[in-house]
């Protein structure tokens, strides 16, 4: 089975595209989405996070996420560290999803693959782009950042001109109709050279 990353800046619409992969019955593991599960239910993960950050981390049962982003937004190395609790966590749980599924090819969405180095773990990379200033209309729109709240973010990732070197296929996100054209491209090609077909 071909394990393929699908990434994207921030705003690029990963999500949109990774839905849509779903709808035409790929299995789809949101790397982010589970991270932040793993952080809440995963006792090792958490008391590695406890040992980091302090107890203040989690407000009973639950990470403190103000308290966590505020920590780690201007501290690279804080952020390299959490990363380590938690990227190897996603991992384990990921392959074990990979064992169950019954795909061609499955869709691991994951918003840092080249940042954090491990798109080498990957069969093929789908990048998801869109312009600039689409993508930070789309997340003022989505979270009530500010323009500057959204740049911030996006000096945290990888410009998009740097990791289209890396990925197999790039999809252009604005228009829904176009983008949905190169996914069922994307999905063809991957079915013939999975063996799917």
């Amino acid at each position: 089975m071909m394990v393929i990353g699908l990434t994207g800046g921030i705003g690029s619409g990963k999500t949109t595209v990774a839905n849509e992969f779903g709808k035409l019955g790929i299995p789809v593991y949101f790397a982010d989405e589970e991270a932040k599960r793993l952080m809440n239910s995963d006792e090792d993960v958490k008391k590695a996070i406890i040992m980091l950050f302090g107890k203040e981390a989690y407000k009973g049962k639950t990470l403190n996420k103000t308290l966590v982003a505020q920590k780690v937004f201007n501290d690279k190395t804080l952020l390299q560290k959490l990363n380590a609790i938690v990227h190897p966590a996603v991992r384990k749980h990921f392959n074990t999803w990979v064992e169950k599924q019954r795909s061609p090819y499955v869709i691991q969405e994951a918003a840092i693959i080249f940042e954090n180095g491990s798109n080498a773990l990957y069969n093929a990379i789908i990048l998801v782009t869109a312009p600039k200033d689409v993508r930070i209309s789309r997340v003022q729109q989505r979270d009530g950042f500010s323009k500057e709240q959204v740049e911030a973010r996006m000096r945290n990732q990888w410009e998009d001109e740097k990791k289209s070197k890396y990925a197999h296929y790039i999809l252009e996100n604005i228009d829904l109709t176009k983008t949905k054209k190169q996914i069922n491209a994307i999905h063809a090609h991957l079915l013939k050279i999975s063996g799917g077909v």
